[in-house]
């Protein structure tokens, strides 16, 4: 089990850093590589093409502006694909890569988060391999406790 985090340029690092960092969390193997869909159409299609093969289970892809990476790598990889809309210096307040990425049309599927939402990505790549891994489900339902701890302490700490 391994999620593979692309992004279309190395300015993304900092957004994509959040799914590395909660996935590490979870014990899932990430492999991390910058693939444009502009600049490096070729890479592009070999990845996708190959992912499966090389025991990715999911596809983590981060693009801004335009943001073609996603939606590129959903239409020749049989993988679920999430899309984090990256908010970057050549977007429109970053509405161009959230509507590039969720309208996506009929058959070529991109689950989307919201701009600069790796971490929820990444917890979103943990669900579905947790959908067919035991463990990695545990640690997702101690994740989502910790989450309602955190909740109830916050308000007992607001009362006083």
């Amino acid at each position: 089990m391994k999620v593979a985090i692309i992004m279309g340029s190395a300015s993304d690092l900092p957004v994509m850093q959040d799914a590395i960092d909660i996935l590490k969390e979870f014990g899932i193997e990430t492999e991390v590589d910058i693939v444009s869909a502009h600049r490096t159409p070729e890479k592009l299609f070999n990845f996708s093409q190959n992912a499966h093969t090389r025991g990715i289970s999911v596809v983590i892809a981060g693009a801004g502006g335009a943001a073609h990476l996603p939606g590129m790598v959903a239409s020749m990889s049989p993988l679920p694909v999430i899309g984090v809309p990256v908010k970057s210096s050549n977007s429109i307040d970053g509405w161009d890569s959230v509507l590039s990425i969720l309208q996506m049309p009929g058959g070529v599927p991109v689950a989307t988060v919201a701009l600069n939402g790796a971490k929820n990505a990444g917890i979103l790549a943990a669900q579905i391999i947790g959908s067919s891994n035991a463990a990695v489900l545990q640690k997702i339902v101690d994740y989502k406790k910790s989450l309602k701890e955190a909740v109830l302490k916050a308000s007992e700490n607001v009362k006083k």
